[in-house]
């Protein structure tokens, strides 16, 4: 049973709790023993040769698990990872390089990765291993688009506000791998594809942009996309033209659900996000408190979304519903920032942020929100922990939110949490975690008690 404790006290163990239950989340999601358990239930002996091959931010750690139930059996291989995202490996190379905005190393990498797919022959097997971040990690643009053009219609994207599925709607069709294209130069050798999901809906042909996966997107699709945000006349003439010619049907579209390249093909989701709320819930019932899944497809601008968690915090602590105290309210998927600001920070640090300044001046309540690959945005942090008392440290949240600065404010307040690297990725977890007196104890503050910048 949850203890009660004076207030500070009691803030303390849920801020100590919200961290133990999302590290239980973040354990369950661990790709080395998603992708050794499913390795080791298949046979591959039918092979002449198994590569590996493979992008994303828990890539290495999917290869690290592929060397040890295939051991010599792997010819070679290569996976481009996010700087610092690495795994000790002896098979299979391990190429750094940029994230969210892909970079030249990524680039080389790709097409090293490309040109391990071509030439696999009919009696090979490709075990491709894609995790969130595979769609910075594997830039591959195609003809005569540049590196640098695609930098800049990835970065116009992401401050677009645009959500995942849109933005790698216009990657795959400026890409020559994604939305299913590597599994075309891959023919005719068998490719086994095992994904960690970061995307709502596990869609394998979202995930990564879909490398291997039939693509359902079109180039009038990508168009409509840039229409949608008003960036059409921002991006490169080069993508424009492509994107028009291939909507014209003058450019070749990515393969699409049916085709006969997919044959030999096989995706497959290893893990997700559900996996990782439901090891939250567990974890959180052993701690003593009342637990609800609410969803785990979290999605919309991070600060509205936000709000809504803050106001699901005040009616658990002051009318005990939709659970009573000591309750967790565990959430997870992926919001969009769009910035209008200059500041740092990621959708997790703007959530926080957000809503501490919805939950102020009320006791036991504490609010989490992290990635569960480590960083968030830009940033070296995972995402922060907020509370009643996170605004007096500092009353200036309102300016810091609206310049889209939440790391320097919760870095100043001691609310950043920073993990490092945790070689997996399946989105974000949020946690509401409300004592066992808050029913007692909470009361909303009035105007003439909140912080002036919040006013």
């Amino acid at each position: 049973m949850l203890l009660e404790l004076p207030g500070s006290q009691m803030t303390h163990v849920l801020r100590r709790h919200a961290l133990s239950i999302f590290n239980a989340a973040v354990r369950a999601a661990d790709p080395r023993e998603i992708v050794a358990r499913y390795l080791a239930a298949h046979n591959y002996t039918k092979y002449e040769r198994i590569w590996v091959i493979g992008a994303g931010k828990a890539s290495a750690a999917m290869a690290l698990a592929a060397e040890q139930v295939l051991g010599k059996r792997i010819t070679g291989g290569l996976v481009n990872v996010k700087y610092g995202h690495l795994a000790k490996l002896r098979r299979v190379k391990i190429n750094e390089c940029g994230h969210p905005l892909p970079d030249r190393r990524g680039s080389e990498g790709a097409q090293r990765i490309a040109d391990i797919a071509r030439h696999a022959g009919p009696n090979d097997l490709i075990i491709a291993l894609i995790s969130g971040g595979a769609s910075s990690l594997l830039p591959l643009p195609a003809p005569p688009i540049t590196l640098d053009e695609k930098q800049r219609v990835t970065g116009l994207l992401l401050a677009s506000g645009a959500d995942i599925a849109q933005v790698n709607t216009v990657r795959k069709h400026i890409s020559a791998v994604k939305g299913g294209q590597l599994a075309r130069l891959a023919r005719p050798a068998a490719v086994e594809t095992l994904i960690l999901s970061d995307v709502i809906g596990d869609d394998p042909s979202v995930i990564g942009s879909g490398p291997t996966a039939p693509d359902a997107s079109t180039f009038a699709e990508a168009l409509a996309v840039l229409d949608r945000f008003g960036i059409r006349s921002r991006v490169p003439a080069s993508v424009r033209e492509r994107l028009v010619l291939g909507a014209r049907g003058r450019v070749v579209e990515t393969p699409k659900p049916g085709d006969a390249i997919f044959k030999g093909v096989r995706n497959t989701v290893v893990g997700s996000n559900r996996v990782a709320l439901a090891a939250a819930a567990r974890h959180a019932r052993t701690l003593g408190y009342r637990t609800l899944v609410l969803t785990g497809e979290l999605q919309g601008e991070a600060r509205e979304v936000a709000r809504v968690h803050a106001a699901i915090a005040r009616e658990v602590a002051l009318n005990g519903r939709p659970i009573r105290p000591p309750a967790c309210v565990i959430t997870g998927g992926e919001t969009t920032v769009t910035l209008k600001g200059r500041g740092l920070g990621g959708r997790n640090q703007e959530f926080a942020l957000a809503a501490a300044l919805d939950i102020q001046g009320l006791d036991d309540v504490v609010i989490l929100s992290a990635g569960t690959d480590g960083t968030d945005g830009p940033t070296d942090a995972a995402g922060a922990i907020v509370d009643g008392r996170t605004l007096a440290r500092n009353a200036e949240a309102r300016r810091y939110l609206d310049g889209n600065d939440a790391y320097h404010y919760l870095q100043a307040t001691g609310d950043l949490l920073k993990t490092g690297p945790t070689n997996t990725n399946v989105m974000d977890v949020q946690l509401i975690l409300v004592g066992p007196a808050a029913r007692r104890s909470g009361s909303k503050p009035t105007p003439d008690t909140q912080p002036a910048a919040t006013r």
